[in-house]
């Protein structure tokens, strides 16, 4: 009996020293594009009323544009502005990507999912940023009507940031293994949080740059356009608050987290359509617009209006 237990010891050690040498380091984590595996766990995974408050928002904004599409159409076709037809196809296709993305949550707690989720997350967030910059680009110009000549200029400006920011964000993600577009299921990594930061703090000065000249004495060189400062003003404030999300989840904290769940949420599920109704859909109500004004020249000219000066 003492030989036998002697003979199962080193069997035991060698079993042990095996299983140690082969687990993979607490502190480094295996990762593969971008795929933390701690963060994989089904209690993690988002609810179904986190996936309904981004979906049916998406949805119903598609739908909307789905509705209006043939008078688009023909307003667009008839108004032979090229970058309002582009950044109107834009919209379609940051809108399609938008709702793919928001349908497929389950992806980010699928570990065979990681690579087709960290390349809709890349493609969603690039359409979405082209419309941010470019917005800002376009109105900078002060020419809401401009051809092919500011068609270029708009996009050439959106589309070297856009492909600098998805270039560096590919890196990191299939480079370097930063569960980048994990946030929302509680990674805790400090490298990511930062690269966040450092993102959301380029945008939001931006936004506080022109704010800054608004209120300056060269506010003359801007655009005299109201609606376009409630946009600034607003992207400013949330770019503020998405700040601080990130640099309270950069340090552990759990109320970060929460917080940069919903700006992503509030994001993903009403940033298309805030920007649609505050410059788009002027646009495309000028013609019933002048139409009604036009009406309203043609009773005032048969008197239909007379009466109420008496």
């Amino acid at each position: 009996m003492p030989i036998s237990k002697g003979r199962a010891m080193p069997l035991n050690l060698a079993e042990y020293l095996n299983a140690s040498v082969n687990a993979p380091i607490p502190s480094l984590p295996a990762t593969a594009d971008g795929e933390d595996p701690r963060i994989f766990s089904g209690s993690d995974c988002h609810g179904l009323w986190y996936s309904a408050v981004l979906v049916v928002p998406s949805l119903l904004f598609l739908l909307y544009l789905a509705f209006h599409a043939k008078k688009n159409l023909k307003k667009l076709s008839n108004g032979g502005s090229y970058i309002m037809i582009s950044y109107y196809a834009l919209v379609w296709v940051a809108g399609l990507l938008n709702l793919a993305w928001c349908a497929l949550q389950g992806w980010q707690c699928s570990g065979g999912k990681a690579v087709a989720w960290n390349v809709l997350s890349l493609f969603t967030a690039s359409a979405i940023m082209c419309l941010e910059i470019s917005l800002v680009a376009f109105l900078l110009q002060d020419n809401y009507r401009g051809g092919v000549e500011g068609l270029a200029q708009t996009f050439l400006i959106s589309g070297i940031a856009v492909s600098v920011d998805l270039l560096l964000k590919a890196i990191y993600v299939f480079g370097f293994g930063v569960p980048l577009f994990m946030a929302g299921i509680g990674s805790t990594s400090g490298v990511m949080w930062g690269l966040w930061f450092f993102h959301k703090l380029m945008l939001t000065a931006v936004y506080g740059f022109i704010l800054f000249v608004h209120f300056s004495k060269w506010r003359e060189k801007l655009p005299p356009r109201p609606a376009f400062y409630n946009y600034i003003v607003i992207m400013f404030a949330f770019g503020v608050v998405t700040l601080l999300a990130c640099g309270l989840a950069g340090i552990g904290a759990g109320f970060g987290i929460w917080l940069y769940n919903l700006t992503d949420v509030c994001y993903h599920s009403l940033y298309l359509p805030f920007l649609y109704v505050t410059f788009l859909a002027d646009f495309f109500q000028e013609e019933e617009f002048l139409l009604d004004n036009a009406y309203y020249s043609e009773m005032k000219d048969a008197g239909f209006f007379d009466a109420d000066w008496d």
